[in-house]
């Protein structure tokens, strides 16, 4: 079949996508800035078309030929999430039944509701959230009706939390627990959860695709474990051979205060961490299982997804990360190529060094910048400043980095996001701070053309201003940045020197 897969630069897609080709359909990716999957291994098996599902001029195209569309977006962490989640969905749906797709797939997440389900085989209409459900939820449900009644035969998937390396529910549950041996919860941490790993949902996505046209409802998907989230925290700190937590529930914490919590200790940040949070309130448990009539085979106990996504993350081999879809739209960005920056004010540091070593040993430091690696200057002042974010509502630095060695275009770097890559050339980060203004890090390694072991190694940092409150902050971190990129600059060419001595023995 022709597969038309929407969100293919997020956690899910991004995994969805390959496996679809592996199994053997044609793949058709829709993304608003195709450069974003210019640089995944599967990007030459799969066909890439610019579109935005808010713009529903870009989406005919798109659809042409189709026989399965997924809807696989979700604008979680944006101010206004539902009702752009609401028109994605609608111009998705009418889209979807112009060019006569005879089949969509979406993957929401729980109703937590003491409706009873529909369990026609069928037939399902969705259950409605109800008003006391999380805005997340909310938005899922409206998702979800809006695409079972757009005439075209719908499959929706409903998920609790999704248990793999990457996901924003595991890094959430991975880093409170391994950073809080003992800690104080809030009381919702006692509510069952029927986490599903991520390798049964997207099993479960890709066998839908073949299910017949009279076959219009929801499913609720899940693994073989109903647990609450504290027997979660306990049993992840067995698997990771920890030792056994110690948690208090207390009725202070409030949904708002544990995003706040959750915001500072894990790398999730707050706008992400809110809603999420908001839907743990609630039981998320199977209400019916019928999707084992229709796909059948054993899905994974909580144990074992918990053991296969650490070993992803122990040998760097993490196909998609949550924060692969976040940020803004690079496409929107005006570029530092651009003339005169498209106009406005601007601020530039640029620095300059010889390096006595070749292009490809300063290469090789300069990609594996940030994460556990750092950003080779005053450590202190990084992370100070990557807590102020966090409190601020930011990303911060934990975010880290996908793969320890090699980056990928739209990947988050920390603060960062990788705006542009040329191997063994350049690499151009946007940041995601919550600054007044916009700012750019541009690395760029050259050959020295008089000494073919020797390379020029050029740092540019830029700035463009908005309004009084950018310039002023610009003048605050100004006696910083002459001591960070300075330094920067130095280590990073001090760095490439010692990886090529390394190299020679």
């Amino acid at each position: 079949m022709r597969c038309l897969v929407t969100g293919a630069t997020g956690y899910i897609g991004g995994r969805l996508a390959p496996r679809l080709v592996e199994a053997g359909h044609t793949v058709r990716c829709l993304a608003r800035d195709p450069r974003r999957l210019r640089d995944v291994p599967w990007a030459g098996a799969v066909e890439i078309v610019q579109g935005d599902l808010v713009r529903p001029e870009t989406l005919p195209a798109a659809f042409a030929d189709v026989d399965v569309a997924y809807f696989l977006v979700h604008s979680l962490g944006q101010r206004d999430f539902e009702r752009r989640d609401r028109q994605a969905a609608a111009h998705f749906a009418e889209a979807a039944r112009a060019a006569g797709v005879r089949r969509i797939v979406y993957l929401g997440g729980p109703e937590p509701t003491a409706a009873a389900p529909d369990r026609s085989p069928n037939t399902d209409t969705g259950r409605t959230a109800g008003r006391g459900s999380s805005a997340h939820l909310r938005s899922r449900a409206e998702v979800a009706g809006i695409l079972l009644s757009s005439g075209v035969p719908t499959v929706v998937l409903r998920a609790a939390v999704i248990i793999g390396s990457g996901s924003a529910s595991f890094e959430m549950l991975r880093y409170l627990t391994e950073r809080l041996p003992a800690m104080v919860t809030p009381r919702w941490v006692g509510n069952r959860v029927q986490p599903i790993a991520v390798r049964d949902v997207l099993r479960y996505l890709a066998a839908v695709a073949d299910l017949p046209p009279e076959v219009h409802r929801g499913f609720d998907i899940g693994g073989a474990d109903v647990l609450t989230y504290a027997e979660m925290m306990r049993r992840y700190a067995r698997v990771a051979g920890l030792r056994p937590r110690i948690i208090l529930p207390v009725r202070a914490l409030t949904p708002t205060l544990s995003a706040y919590w959750v915001g500072l200790v894990t790398p999730v940040p707050n706008a992400i961490a809110r809603p999420l949070v908001a839907s743990l309130i609630h039981e998320a448990v199977s209400h019916e299982h019928d999707i084992t009539g229709y796909v059948p085979g054993e899905v994974l106990g909580f144990d074992e997804a918990v053991r296969l996504a650490l070993v992803k993350i122990k040998d760097a081999d993490v196909e998609t990360r949550w924060s692969g879809a976040s940020g803004r739209d690079a496409a929107a960005e005006p570029l530092p190529s651009d003339p005169e920056w498209s106009g406005g004010d601007n601020y530039v540091d640029h620095r300059s060094r010889a390096v006595h070593a070749p292009v490809a040993a300063l290469w090789r430091v300069i990609e594996s910048v940030g994460g556990e690696h750092g950003w080779y200057s005053f450590p202190l002042a990084w992370s100070v400043r990557g807590w102020l974010d966090r409190l601020a509502g930011g990303v911060g630095l934990r975010r880290g980095r996908r793969d320890r060695h090699r980056l990928r275009v739209g990947e988050a770097l920390d603060w960062w996001r990788v705006e542009e890559i040329e191997p063994g050339r350049l690499l151009r980060l946007r940041a995601e701070l919550k600054v007044p203004g916009r700012a750019w890090l541009e690395m760029t390694a050259a050959p020295d053309p008089a000494d073919p072991d020797r390379s020029v190694y050029r740092q540019r940092a830029v700035f463009l201003p908005r309004g009084l409150a950018g310039h002023a902050y610009w003048a605050g971190v100004l006696p910083f940045h002459g001591v960070v990129f300075s330094g920067m600059a130095r280590n990073i060419a001090r760095g490439a020197e010692q990886l090529h001595a390394r190299e020679r023995g």
